[in-house]
Parts: C-alpha cells; structure tokens; sequence
C-alpha cells in the first residue's frame, strides 16, 4: 500500500502561484509512477501531468501546458505541482496518485490516490 498527502493548496489571485506537494509512503517511491488531477466543483475529475518513477519522462494536458511543472524528488518520497498564472478556472480540488505503470490518464486506474487539497484562485 501507499498512503499519499497532498499539501500546499490555498487562496491566491488571478496570476499568482502556487506548488502543490504530494508526500508518499509505504512503498518505494521511485518505483511509483505519479500523476497530478483535479476536480472542479459539478465537473468530473481532469487530469493534468504524469511523470515516470525516474523523473525523465512527463506528460501534461493542453489545458495546463506551460504553466504547470510536475517534479519529483525520489530522495524526499514527494511529488511536486508547480503553478503559474493561475486563472479562476483552476479552481479545484488537486489530487496526486500513484500506479505501478507509467502513462495513464485516468484517474480511476491509479490504485493510491490521496485525499485532495482546495485551491482557490480569486479574480
């Protein structure tokens, strides 16, 4: 099993910043590829960048490409989410999660996921 904690999430204005983490455990983190998602008050779940269990491959959606940077640190079991000019429309609930495999889109395929933490963007 891996138990995953998201933190970071908060309050900020149209165009400021926010890096979300995501600390794992309970398994070997280098092993786990990871996944960033979000879910929107009424929307279904979306997801927003993958990245291997090495950190040399990644994968973003378009709607997020350029403003979002996913990371990991293997050595400090944690996932990152940089983000950049954020809009009201990025709004939501982040969720990391966790699978064996790489390249997954879907939420619903990751067997470890964590609880959530609110980003609010004001406009």
């Amino acid at each position: 099993q891996a138990q995953l904690v998201e933190s970071g999430g908060g309050l900020v204005q149209a165009g400021g910043s926010l890096r979300l983490s995501c600390a794992a455990s309970g398994r070997t983190f280098s092993n786990l590829a990871m996944g960033w998602f979000r879910q929107a008050l009424g929307k279904e779940t979306e997801f927003l960048a993958l990245i291997s269990g090495s950190g040399s491959t990644t994968d973003y959606a378009d709607s997020v490409k350029g403003r979002f940077t996913i990371s990991r640190d293997n050595a400090k079991n944690t996932l990152y989410l940089q983000m950049n000019s954020l809009e009201s429309e990025d709004t939501a609930v982040y969720y990391c999660a966790a699978k064996i495999s790489y390249g997954s889109r879907n939420f619903y395929e990751y067997p470890y996921r964590g609880e959530g933490t609110p980003v609010t963007v004001s406009s």
